[in-house]
């Protein structure tokens, strides 16, 4: 059956070009990230990073694919683009002008979306300078510079940061061409495929720390069993529903009698997806990344507790989990929407009377839903890393990583399942359509 989908996939002619483009978007990604930005000794900085093993920069360096590592040209990646898109969603609903931006349709859109590339490039500027600050005072373990350009000071602090600003202008521009000609989330789909390549690095990393007597294999059996059970809560999780009951009214229209069927309204336990973990790692990863280049001792001890696993970082992280669970959901679903339309097309929910009363009840289903969702992200995302940092193992394998991997994953799949469905029910109405006029004929 599976190799049947797949002979479906390749065999629809718009989804194979929709999927050969994602995949050459990607590839340019992964090449991108091995384009050394001018004036930055590459050896120096990659002995620096790995120096840094279990420091929040070599976290950060997962989601780029290993390209802030070696300080390529898209060191920066998609965080800057996600950090600007969530402003832009908070100030939706402080300004007035936004709001009303947003609800103009298409033509507000365009306009939200051209400022949150503005707060992108400004987001870029201000990073990339903060680490090349960080990178005037750096140095490997044997003492080189990771600087070798030989001009003056503001003259590469201005080339770093253009370099690193147009490289993430770049990636932005990368998965907006992915949602508009290729298949699935751009963004989302940039940041998987910086995990994924980390993934086989990692799990070298473990095997060579098991060779070398550093980690026991007991520690190594551990990390696989727990991550292959995360990797089964969380397809269970994103594929879970609350399905209410919805009975539409009988009406008479004509001579025939409509309706009286009954339904369901589906709501998902995680409606936010992988959002809230990209949106909180984003917010830290801001500060972090930086901190994380600057030489003042009591910046580096409070880089040091930013680390997965650690007391301060899970602080930090699991309140920003719940907060953009709840911000994402309340501004995707809106159940007093939700209860117009099944008003207006003669729905109602058993027991509950149609209108407000529907809509509380929806709003106080989806509420408890979110808690619980953003409960099991918070779950997913900070137990994992505490057992991996105790255990002294590559947090590459962690349960963020892990969630993003298999939401996105899943979404893609339901994205082409969506596509070829939509197909089928195309070619049947062409076919339906086709019969049409010698039907007639025979009855004439």
């Amino acid at each position: 059956m599976i190799w049947n989908t797949i002979q479906n996939i390749f065999r629809i002619a718009e989804l194979r070009y929709r999927i050969y483009f994602t995949l050459a978007m990607l590839f340019v990604f992964s090449l991108g990230g091995h384009i050394p930005t001018p004036g930055i000794d590459a050896t120096a900085v990659t002995a620096f990073f790995e120096a840094q093993q279990g420091s929040i920069l070599r976290f950060f360096d997962m989601f780029t694919g290993g390209a802030l590592g070696r300080m390529t040209i898209f060191a920066l990646g998609v965080m800057p683009y996600i950090s600007a898109s969530i402003i832009m969603n908070l100030l939706t609903v402080v300004f007035p002008y936004l709001e009303r931006l947003q609800k103009e349709g298409e033509a507000g859109r365009k306009k939200i979306t051209n400022y949150t590339r503005y707060g992108t490039i400004v987001l870029s500027l201000i990073q990339s300078f903060g680490m090349s600050m960080g990178l005037e005072s750096m140095a490997a373990p044997d003492g080189s510079p990771v600087i070798i350009s030989t001009m003056n000071v503001w003259g590469f602090r201005f080339l770093f940061m253009i370099t690193l600003t147009a490289g993430t202008v770049f990636l932005m521009w990368i998965g907006e061409q992915i949602n508009e000609r290729g298949i699935g989330n751009g963004i989302s789909l940039i940041i998987f495929a910086g995990i994924v390549q980390g993934i086989p690095g990692a799990m070298i990393n473990s095997i060579r720390l098991v060779q070398e007597d550093v980690t026991p294999p007991i520690y190594l059996v551990i990390v696989v069993v727990f991550v292959v059970a995360i990797i089964l809560a969380v397809v269970f999780m994103e594929t879970a529903y609350r399905k209410i009951p919805v009975q539409y009214a009988k009406r008479m229209q004509g001579n025939k009698m409509y309706g009286g069927q009954a339904s369901h309204l589906p709501l998902k336990i995680n409606s936010a997806g992988v959002i809230p973990p990209i949106f909180a790692s984003s917010i830290l990863m801001f500060p972090a990344t930086i901190a994380g280049f600057i030489t003042i001792p009591w910046v580096q001890a409070v880089s040091a507790q930013l680390v997965p696993g650690r007391l301060l970082y899970n602080l930090l992280f699991a309140p920003l989990i719940f907060f953009f669970t709840l911000f994402y959901t309340s501004m995707t679903f809106n159940p007093v929407k939700i209860a117009e339309e099944m008003k207006r097309h003669g729905g109602y929910i058993p027991g509950i009377r149609p209108g407000k009363k529907t809509a509380e009840y929806v709003n106080g289903v989806l509420t408890r839903l979110t808690i619980g969702g953003a409960i099991y992200l918070i779950a997913v995302c900070i137990l994992p890393s505490i057992l991996l940092l105790q255990l002294n193992m590559p947090f590459f394998l962690g349960g963020t990583a892990v969630l993003i991997v298999v939401g996105v994953g899943l979404d893609l799949v339901n994205q082409i399942e969506a596509f070829l469905l939509n197909q089928n029910y195309d070619g049947f109405m062409r076919k339906t359509k086709r019969r049409q006029p010698r039907a007639a004929s025979l009855r004439l």
